[in-house]
């Protein structure tokens, strides 16, 4: 191997290192709240600082959130494969939970803002955008 080789592979090397770390540390922070939504509607938005469990019984099916010390996990599930039951805990924003049978998504968002909006909602999404990502 050449010198400008071994210089080469150790840029490139160094250049995937600080990527990794900006991508692992960035957007790492911990939610305020958790926003159910179920078939695309928002079912009810809880916080995170209330230990609690939520039952949720629609038309699609029977799910159990559990939030404790700032995190949620989905307990019970009456769907096929039980998928979201084995995503664990969710407690930084913009992580998921996805019950596909049941239409239900869980997403930890930041906090609250006067009009009952998160910080995220109100960053220029419309309804319409929103839709095309949860299809």
């Amino acid at each position: 191997m050449k010198k400008n080789d071994i210089i080469l592979a150790a840029a490139i090397f160094l250049f995937a290192g600080l990527l990794s770390a900006i991508i692992f540390f960035s957007g790492n922070e911990r939610g305020s709240f958790v926003t159910v939504t179920i078939d695309k509607k928002v079912y009810g938005t809880y916080s995170l600082g209330e230990n609690q469990d939520i039952t949720i019984d629609t038309e699609f099916g029977h799910n159990v959130l559990h939030i404790e010390n700032g995190s949620v996990s989905m307990t019970e599930a009456d769907c096929p494969d039980g998928y979201c039951k084995r995503q664990g805990k969710i407690s930084t924003e913009k992580e998921t939970i996805v019950c596909l049978p049941h239409k239900l998504v869980v997403e930890i968002r930041g906090t609250n803002t006067d009009d009952g909006q998160t910080e995220e909602q109100t960053d220029g999404q419309t309804d319409e955008d929103y839709d095309i990502l949860v299809k």
